[in-house]
């Protein structure tokens, strides 16, 4: 195999989404920022030739035959596939060679299907999730996570989602000032905080049901409210709203609501003078430290601050206490030289 550091293959099913290539980008930004091909780049599908796109837009492939790759990286559409014997056949003995297989977003089934989740934990879109698991039970579905990597298996959440994971084995490959470097220079976060399911509560406002979408009107008009009330609104029982609220939008009403409160928390911090204690009661958390549980939930649960790094703080709870304790702002460790 030609081979320059790292020979990465993107394998394209019919009606794939367009978006699901743009994780390439990461690759093409690390070999601008190194100044030389670190990674070689091929779009692949199991005959070759053009591939329509979900979009009416077509890709010219090369055929997936049974050969060495160093990554291979597997897309979708958006809809769940079924992945043909042929391509099955291809993905395994390519696994036989590869350093490592991923997929993107529903290209999980793809994985799937070629018996690669067996054992291992994956994630995949949170509407699907439970999907992934009823058709393989042998895989442990996370649906909280961006993505994972599970040993050679790498899976993603969403089509944007592979983006992080791309950046993700640019940091397994060649550490992490190229991965922020790329990262900064597509303007995303290195590392995104928190899980999805706080992406799947905000997409509330498009729920096919009409009675979710009620009672999310009124948890936001409604800070205060438990989430008895919350049912009420969709004049359901808890139960039957917490199972409906789950099937429409991936996630549990207690952790939307919560999610509701924190947002709501975090601009009054930023835009008012309020004491943190009134803060808490307004938007409905019992006291500072539930407050501080919900931020360090939704916000900064990958940016702990450990007692031996002492900096100022990062969450507005914590920097608005620090603040009123006569922060100075300083830390201990040495300014970054350019």
């Amino acid at each position: 195999m030609k081979r320059r550091e790292h020979e990465d293959r993107s394998g394209v099913c019919p009606d794939f989404q367009v978006i699901g290539l743009v994780a390439f980008a990461a690759f093409e930004v690390a070999n601008k920022r190194m100044g030389e091909t670190i990674y070689q780049l091929d779009v692949l599908s199991e005959e070759g030739g053009p591939i329509m796109s979900s979009s009416g837009m077509s890709a010219l492939t090369k055929g997936l035959y049974a050969d060495v790759y160093d990554t291979l990286i597997v897309g979708a559409g958006l809809e769940i596939p079924t992945a043909s014997p042929g391509l099955v056949r291809l993905l395994r003995s390519s696994d036989e060679n590869a350093r490592r297989v991923a997929a993107i977003c529903l290209g999980a089934f793809v994985l799937g299907d070629a018996g690669f989740l067996s054992g291992r934990r994956a994630t995949t879109h949170w509407r699907y999730a439970k999907a992934l698991q009823e058709r393989f039970p042998s895989c442990r579905v996370d649906m909280d996570k961006i993505f994972i990597e599970d040993g050679t298996i790498w899976t993603s959440a969403g089509m944007t989602a592979g983006i992080d994971l791309v950046i993700g084995m640019i940091e397994r490959d060649h550490g992490n000032e190229l991965a922020r470097t790329v990262a900064k220079s597509m303007v995303m976060y290195h590392r995104r905080s928190g899980g999805q399911s706080q992406h799947s509560a905000l997409l509330d406002s498009n729920a096919r049901e009409d009675r979710v979408q009620r009672a999310m009107n009124h948890a936001r008009a409604n800070l205060r409210t438990r989430l008895r009330g919350t049912a009420d609104a969709a004049s359901l029982s808890p139960r039957q709203f917490a199972r409906l609220f789950r099937d429409e939008t991936g996630t549990t009403p207690a952790k939307a609501v919560e999610m509701r409160r924190a947002e709501a928390a975090k601009s009054m911090l930023e835009q008012s003078r309020l004491p943190i204690e009134e803060i808490a009661r307004e938007v409905g958390v019992e006291n500072r430290e539930r407050m501080r549980l919900a931020f360090s939930r939704m916000h900064w649960r990958d940016t702990p601050i450990g007692p031996k790094r002492r900096r100022p703080p990062r969450d507005p709870i914590a920097r608005r206490a620090s603040q009123a304790e006569g922060w100075k702002g300083r830390s201990t460790r040495p300014a970054a030289r350019g």
